[in-house]
């Protein structure tokens, strides 16, 4: 009974690790516990009266819940494992009065201090097994902290190249070039230039898929509201004459429906046409389309 409960403990963790790896290392992959809590957070958001300043901290407080789910669960799992052989596989410094203490006070307590690397040693383990167990909590709870500083350092710059798009969609929304400024080999380079764009965007959102949850901003900045007027550019591309510019615009059109493809993939699940999939995008972020 008392390896079946440490056994529980040990699945626990390894839910835990399985769920960070997806998120950071493969994060291709469809579900995970931390893709749950995001997608619960922004619904959850979205039924507030003041929508927009509640989904503005939707994205970092989605990311501090994860983490903090990981780091309780990973503690927790721990624990579980040292609770059946708490006191007696453990040894505890002289006038330590933490044996007195209930055994899954104990083993929390111990899990929480093998996991923040402190290593205080008032208990320390007494069986072989349990001397090589608990040194790769340490082991992980360095993982984790680590892990969730490169998060960050991946997430934000994936952010400032949707809102660079964005912002310069609006710049050109507001110069608002004509039919005769896009034909032309500047017009070409333009073109190109989007589709370049667009298609780093579109592979964040799929490396980076938590990059979803966090609102834009102003419009200016929110791809979502902008993301239509590239869609118009690509059309204005594709219906001039140089070869050149038809070719640049018919490579904006595809970069558009391929993010489009994942944005209703993963996130939206209209089933509708690229018009239609960019219209829920902005409606899901508070932007008229």
């Amino acid at each position: 009974m008392e390896w079946l409960v440490s056994l529980m403990g040990a699945g626990l963790v390894m839910v835990t690790l399985r769920d960070l790896f997806h998120t950071l290392w493969h994060p291709t992959r469809h579900g995970g516990l931390s893709r749950l809590v995001m997608t619960a957070l922004w619904r959850l958001a979205q039924r507030f009266r003041a929508r927009r300043r509640v989904v503005g901290l939707v994205g970092p407080l989605a990311m501090v819940t994860v983490v903090g789910m990981w780091a309780a669960t990973v503690v927790l799992g721990w624990a579980i494992v040292y609770w059946p052989h708490m006191p007696g596989a453990f040894t505890f410094s002289p006038g330590s009065k933490a044996a007195q203490e209930p055994a899954l006070l104990d083993s929390v307590y111990l899990s929480l201090v093998m996991v923040a690397t402190l290593g205080l040693g008032d208990i320390s383990p007494g069986e072989g097994w349990l001397r090589l167990v608990s040194p790769l909590e340490a082991l992980v709870g360095f993982a984790l902290l680590t892990a969730t500083v490169s998060w960050v350092l991946e997430i934000y710059p994936a952010l400032t190249r949707r809102r660079v798009l964005a912002v310069r969609l609006a710049l050109l929304r507001d110069a608002n070039p004509t039919a005769q400024q896009i034909d032309c080999t500047a017009g070409a380079l333009l073109l190109d230039s989007l589709a370049t764009e667009v298609v780093r965007v579109r592979i964040d959102f799929t490396q980076y898929a938590e990059a979803y949850y966090f609102h834009d901003g102003e419009d200016h900045s929110s791809l979502a509201a902008m993301v239509g007027y590239a869609a118009a550019l690509a059309e204005r591309g594709q219906a001039a004459g140089r070869p050149d510019v038809r070719l640049a615009g018919d490579l904006l059109a595809g970069a558009l429906q391929d993010l489009a493809a994942i944005l209703d993939q993963r996130f939206l699940h209209t089933g509708g046409a690229p018009a239609d999939i960019f219209a829920a995008y902005a409606a899901d972020h508070g932007r008229a389309s």
